[in-house]
């Protein structure tokens, strides 16, 4: 239960608000319908979450069990170090900023000052799915099923896509969740990094697109 309530759309943190440069992309006309939609997807999770979120995630988790402040803020300042755009950047911490929020308003803060600076959205899930008792690799798996989610519900926004597209699409991409979870679990710390050209010069091009419904 304490997973489902972390990867809720109903969780009120904004993450709704958010398309991670995919809005760019629509208006690029690099995704257009579902085919190159689940390409963009499977590129953003094979390239991006496999080698970024989803292992830090896990590395996160350990921290917080471990109770390692340096860890916890080394892997903070490493994912704020790898967001290539401004509003990357933001996402991170504006989500990150709204979950603290909620934790503060549930009483299910970390303990005063055992939270890093500017704290991520990924180093405050973590805590949380630490808090709960849910294992790393169901934690792992919630936050690409959330990813995948949201990714949809912007697609289903802008494009012409329709609920019975989305749902072929997380059918396919269903099983590359669970392989991501476990390549990510695989890798060393040097093996880490995010390879997203695309995605970022969408992200940087959608800071002065004109007409926008998402902040990213």
């Amino acid at each position: 239960m304490g997973l489902m309530q972390l990867v809720s759309p109903a969780l009120p943190i904004g993450a709704f608000a958010w398309s991670q440069g995919l809005e760019s992309a629509f208006e690029l006309e690099w995704v257009t319908d579902e085919e190159t939609l689940q390409a963009w997807l499977s590129g953003v999770l094979a390239d991006g979450l496999t080698v970024c979120e989803l292992p830090v995630l896990g590395r996160l988790h350990a921290g917080w069990v471990r109770e390692d402040r340096d860890a916890l803020q080394h892997w903070n300042d490493w994912l704020q170090a790898n967001r290539e755009t401004a509003e990357l950047a933001e996402e991170d911490l504006r989500l990150g900023q709204a979950l603290a929020r909620l934790l503060g308003d549930l009483e299910l803060s970390p303990a005063s000052g055992w939270l890093p600076q500017r704290p991520a959205y990924v180093t405050l899930f973590a805590w949380l799915a630490r808090q709960r008792g849910i294992a790393v690799a169901d934690a792992q798996l919630g936050f690409a099923w959330a990813w995948l989610e949201n990714q949809l519900a912007a697609a289903c926004k802008t494009l012409p896509l329709g609920q019975t597209a989305a749902q072929r699409l997380i059918e396919r991409l269903r099983p590359e969740l669970v392989r991501a979870v476990a390549a990510a679990n695989a890798l060393s710390d040097t093996e880490l990094g995010p390879v997203l050209p695309g995605l970022a010069l969408a992200s940087a091009l959608h800071e002065t697109q004109y007409s926008r419904l998402f902040r990213s």
